[in-house]
């Protein structure tokens, strides 16, 4: 019975515990408001609240109004803008992933939320993990450290793909401004 077993554990486990190990790690997304128990306080700079009064969180708003449909329909889509795929890549969190990736609390009405930018957050949002950076990276957390590096963040959703991009009007040391949020230095 032994060999049997030990036989199985070679043949079917250990294939499998290091195919494991290769394969791509998908994260769940937890929604705004998961993020929100540790990051609205003004020792963390208040982050949540400076999304929440920022033009992200309304992105999916701004779908459900004429304006959006009319811009749509402009664009040759037969559907409105809040259900059109184009529109929403850009506008939801977590759009278009499988559903079993959104954790209760996730709401794709709140529009480009935290995880669009810092990846899904299942995996790095207990404070013991947010605490050490190698571990919460490890764990899907994304930073952007460098302006180049924000700016391809932001190219990815506000570019020429986006039927109201003016690349004149496109600075994005400004619009970075409007949105920075980081944590205030310790006194």
């Amino acid at each position: 019975m032994l060999k049997k077993v030990a036989l199985f554990v070679a043949v079917f486990a250990v294939p499998m515990v290091l195919a494991q190990g290769t394969a791509p790690t998908q994260h769940a997304f937890v929604g705004a408001q998961t993020c929100k128990m540790c990051h609205h306080t003004e020792k963390q700079g208040q982050q949540f609240e400076i999304w929440k009064a920022s033009a992200h969180s309304k992105a999916y708003e701004t779908l459900k109004t004429a304006e959006a449909d009319s811009i749509a329909k402009a664009k040759g889509f037969t559907t409105k803008a809040v259900e059109t795929k184009d529109c929403l890549k850009c506008h939801v969190s977590g759009y278009d992933v499988d559903a079993s990736l959104l954790t209760g609390k996730f709401k794709m009405e709140d529009g480009v939320q935290c995880e669009t930018c810092h990846g899904a957050g299942a995996d790095y949002k207990s404070l013991k993990v947010m605490k050490d950076k190698k571990l919460a990276e490890e764990n899907g957390l994304k930073f952007y450290d460098t302006e180049e590096a924000r700016v391809a963040l932001c190219k990815s959703c506000h570019n020429a793909d986006s039927p109201t991009f003016d690349p004149k009007k496109a600075d994005f040391a400004a619009m970075w401004d409007k949105i920075k949020h980081t944590i205030p230095a310790s006194k």
